[in-house]
């Protein structure tokens, strides 16, 4: 792993999400059922709608910073669900700062401003990640060491608020399972505060229960660390469910329940889930771009596969394999498992030759979780 991956991880551990949805203090119930109706947009990428919204807000409610950060989220989604287009940076940045510029004057009048503090963290928590997936790495690290300054300083005020448990519970969780996995990062970890994984997880499923804006934050934190991290796909479900079924056209929720589908099945659900992102990205829905349409390519070919349906399989895994070669600068592990399937397939079409091929093919590649041993494996003896 090299530095600037190592980097991004502790940014993405401190800069956290928590000031962002803690508390909408000063904003009455009108305010509050936009911003809510807002949010729901951004969820479900109406991103147009969610600017009217918040844009009202801001002309109600123009010395409160709560407008001015859900209007810098939506330009963060855009990003967010199209990592490799930059046209909504410098909106993003823009609305950042002017957020920030609303909170310190606030913070300028009275110092230990609650409000202010959870909207500030929560811009230098996003900004921090803006710049870390720019690789953009000193402004990332210092972003996100001021945000974590701030985290510590709201959970003195509110150590109770259930919003503020996303961050002090990813932030639990996160500062022992990264290291775990990760141990060229336990050196940096030194230098900041201790975590524990079974509070963490605990703080995290109770703002999940129980936040009044982060909920649905948390249930993403905690998709994160079951999956990737416990290995536990039954646990991440009922977390991805809840997601692609209140936020159905969410490209972001819909991949996560896909992938739980994967692991657990059913296989006709899983086959049907990625159909159905292959066909919103032919139909460009907002967020389903060639990296969704890659990895819906790749499922529906190993659903094919173990269906036994094995000519559609190698239709689908190829076409994984040409996208591939357009999106990637070296082999991703798509490109590198969707020709080790494709070698498989060959063995059971009883096509030797071809099969050797594709795994002498996927040696000349990195390895990926394990690919090369399984390649040696089946040219010492085929699939079956």
């Amino acid at each position: 792993m090299n530095m600037i991956r190592l980097v991004l991880l502790v940014v993405v551990l401190v800069a956290t999400t928590t000031a962002a949805h803690a508390q909408w203090v000063l904003i009455k119930s009108d305010g509050d059922s936009i911003l809510r109706r807002g949010i729901d947009h951004i969820y479900n990428v109406e991103f147009d709608q969610a600017h009217e919204d918040f844009k009202q807000v801001i002309s109600m409610y123009p010395t409160h910073p709560a407008g001015y950060f859900l209007d810098a989220m939506v330009e963060w989604w855009r990003i967010n669900l199209d990592r490799r287009n930059s046209s909504a940076d410098q909106s993003f940045l823009k609305k950042i700062d002017k957020v920030l510029l609303v909170c310190d004057q606030m913070l300028d009048s009275t110092p230990h401003n609650i409000t202010a503090l959870f909207f500030k963290g929560g811009s230098l928590g996003f900004r921090g990640r803006y710049h870390a997936m720019r690789e953009n790495m000193f402004s990332a690290a210092d972003d996100g060491r001021l945000a974590l300054d701030i985290l510590q300083e709201c959970q003195k005020v509110a150590p109770g608020n259930h919003d503020i448990m996303l961050g002090t519970g990813l932030y639990n969780y996160f500062a022992v399972a990264l290291p775990e996995k990760y141990p060229a990062l336990t050196t940096v970890m030194v230098f900041l505060p201790r975590g524990d994984k079974s509070l963490g997880l605990a703080q995290l499923k109770a703002a999940a229960r129980k936040a009044k804006y982060a909920a649905n934050e948390a249930k993403v934190v905690l998709i994160q660390a079951y999956f990737d991290f416990e290995k536990n796909p039954l646990a991440a479900m009922e977390f991805a469910t809840d997601l692609h079924k209140q936020y159905p056209m969410n490209p972001a929720f819909q991949r996560a329940y896909g992938r739980c589908l994967v692991s657990l099945g059913p296989l006709d659900s899983m086959e049907a889930c990625w159909r159905s992102v292959l066909v919103r990205y032919m139909e460009k829905k907002t967020g389903y771009d060639k990296l969704a349409a890659r990895e819906a390519l790749y499922y529906i070919g190993v659903a094919r596969m173990m269906n036994r349906d094995h000519e559609m399989a190698l239709k689908y895994l190829y076409k994984c394999d040409e996208a591939c070669r357009v999106l990637d600068e070296d082999p991703s592990g798509y490109m590198v498992k969707a020709n080790l399937k494709v070698g498989q397939i060959y063995d059971l079409q009883g096509k030797r030759d071809l099969a050797i091929k594709q795994y002498k093919k996927v040696l000349d590649w990195d390895d990926s979780g394990g690919s090369h041993a399984e390649a040696q494996r089946y040219i010492q003896n085929p699939y079956r």
